[in-house]
């Protein structure tokens, strides 16, 4: 999801019902990451006789979680740990099957985005830019990097390569050693634009990323040098505003297709090969990302309706509305269950097959942002509140 980017000089110039129009954008893309929304409530939960039980098998309180803020802090997961990271700078490892707390450090720093696990490294970015490198092993700093602007998107890693997105657009490839800059690659925004949480995706030896005006790009992975562009979504309206398209969910890439997604930029499936539009779908779109089995995608819509769409042509199989604008998170899988967490702290766990609910807990009365993080079929899920837990689904 992303923050509306305002260009104010622009809309004054552009008059008052386009500065009302701009207005009514900017509530609505911030009603998608906050959690409220001025136009439609939430749906009042009812009362559900559950056929799958969600248990917590341990849970801990990681500081101030996101501290109220629009950040990018979720948890990761290894074989023996879980790790997670709040806003103003501590950062936890625990034990995966018993939470018992392994290490603690107070980075000083304020925290962003991640962590994210590459070999013995976790790598956290910052609102001010700083890519960092800690220890698995006891949080000790191993390198630290300073880029161009924030980062609010996850660090990627392929083999020795760290490869990020800053809130000013640029990818940057690291060395995963070192922390030294590889490449650097840039382009420039389109009039009205917004900043992103979505992440790229590593795919063989690509780096696949979506931009304004619905382009998605793919650059060389050991040099930044694009090898495609495609334009994915194309704009409609008349206005400027009308025609804001972002393809800012994260990328999926399943085999060599890419599916993809944004701010009003519909689903589409891409050749990683090529760039060749294979189908798009133009009903539906994802601001933060979707999940995938064999045969079908799942998403969560800009107005927390659940989709399931056929991977082979985007056509939609059922569409469930009963957490209409419950602000939900990309889906997880979790054997034959969808689990989404929700705006009040709530997991809900749906069935693949219709989409009908089966099965909720709660964890936190704070928002639950992130995508809830699968594990030999144990779900580790991250609250806005700083409650990290593990949950079994029975």
């Amino acid at each position: 999801m992303r923050i509306l980017w305002l260009a104010l000089v622009s809309a004054l110039l552009a008059g008052c019902a386009e500065f009302n129009a701009l207005k009514e954008l900017a509530s609505s893309v911030q009603g998608l990451i906050s959690g409220t929304d001025n136009t439609e409530p939430p749906n009042e939960l009812k009362p559900l006789e559950p056929s799958v039980k969600l248990t917590v098998l341990w849970d801990a309180t990681i500081g101030d979680g996101y501290d109220g803020q629009v950040v990018n802090l979720v948890p990761a997961v290894t074989e023996d740990k879980v790790f997670a990271a709040e806003r103003n700078g501590e950062v936890q490892a625990r034990s995966r099957l018993k939470g018992e707390k392994l290490w603690s450090v107070d980075t000083e720093l304020v925290l962003s985005s991640g962590p994210v696990v590459g070999g013995d490294k976790l790598l956290i970015g910052t609102s001010n830019g700083e890519l960092v490198a800690l220890a698995v092993t006891d949080g000790a700093v191993l390198w630290k990097a300073v880029l161009s602007s924030e980062i609010l998107a996850l660090p990627r890693v392929e083999g020795d390569t760290v490869v990020v997105r800053t809130s000013d657009g640029h990818i940057t490839a690291l060395d995963g050693k070192t922390g030294a800059t590889r490449w650097s690659y840039e382009r420039s925004a389109p009039p009205l634009s917004v900043r992103s949480l979505g992440s790229p995706a590593i795919a063989g030896d690509l780096v696949l990323d979506g931009f304004g005006g619905g382009k998605l790009v793919a650059l060389g992975l050991s040099d930044g040098k694009p090898a495609w562009e495609a334009t994915v979504a194309i704009p409609h309206g008349r206005s400027e505003i009308e025609r804001l398209v972002e393809m800012d969910a994260d990328p999926l890439v399943k085999g060599d297709t890419v599916f993809v997604s944004g701010y009003q930029a519909g689903v589409a499936a891409v050749s990683v090969k090529d760039g060749d539009v294979l189908w798009r779908q133009e009903h539906v779109f994802s601001t933060h990302g979707m999940a995938a089995d064999r045969h079908s995608l799942f998403l969560s819509d800009a107005s927390s309706d659940v989709w399931q769409l056929d991977m082979r042509n985007g056509a939609d199989l059922w569409k469930q509305t009963e957490l209409h604008q419950r602000r939900l998170t990309v889906p997880a899988l979790v054997k034959d269950r969808l689990v989404v967490g929700d705006l009040e702290g709530y997991l809900h766990a749906l069935s693949k097959d219709d989409g009908s609910l089966v099965g909720r807990v709660q964890l936190d009365d704070e928002p639950i942002r992130a995508a809830p993080v699968v594990f030999d079929d144990v779900l580790y899920v991250y609250t806005g509140g700083g409650v990290l837990a593990a949950v079994a689904m029975e």
